[in-house]
């Protein structure tokens, strides 16, 4: 049913709750391929302070970001493809959701898999919610997996 499956996560403890549901579904449904991905965003400092920045460093800022980001999602993949999970990973750079949806599209995925903390109310509000806008622009099925211990309705 499912041949692949886009993880997004954002290099918390938190967003790799999803692992275990990702990896019941990858050996239960046989699925082909598991794309981790981490969209690294430009470079916004409080009160502006990146145009002050000059472009030289704006750029080794954010190529150091990248190369956390791909570090990161090495480990998880190794993670995966230790327990015989046939994982790989991707870095995008961009509108978290933009880059999403327009990967998922692009790349054939069928599946997305994503944590949500579950708030609602002003929270959400102030907050928002990257899994709710994935929710509401994707054309496959998302599945959103509540952290644990995250307190519903705050």
């Amino acid at each position: 049913m499912y041949q692949h499956i886009m993880v997004p996560l954002d290099g918390s403890e938190l967003a790799e709750c999803v692992l275990p549901h990702v990896e019941a579904i990858a050996k239960g449904c046989n699925v082909g391929k598991i794309t981790l991905i981490r969209v690294v965003t430009p470079l916004h400092l409080h009160g502006g302070v990146e145009s002050r920045l000059s472009p030289e460093e704006r750029r080794r800022l954010e190529a150091d970001s990248t190369d956390i980001a791909r570090n990161y999602l090495d480990q998880v993949v190794k993670r995966l493809t230790d327990i015989g999970i046939a994982a790989k990973s991707e870095v995008l750079y961009g509108n978290v959701i933009d880059k999403l949806v327009d990967y998922a599209d692009r790349n054939g995925v069928d599946l997305t898999v994503i944590a949500t903390h579950g708030r609602s109310g002003v929270s959400r509000w102030v907050w928002g919610s990257v899994a709710d806008r994935i929710l509401r622009s994707a054309y496959m099925p998302v599945l959103m997996v509540r952290v644990p211990g995250c307190v519903v309705g705050i």
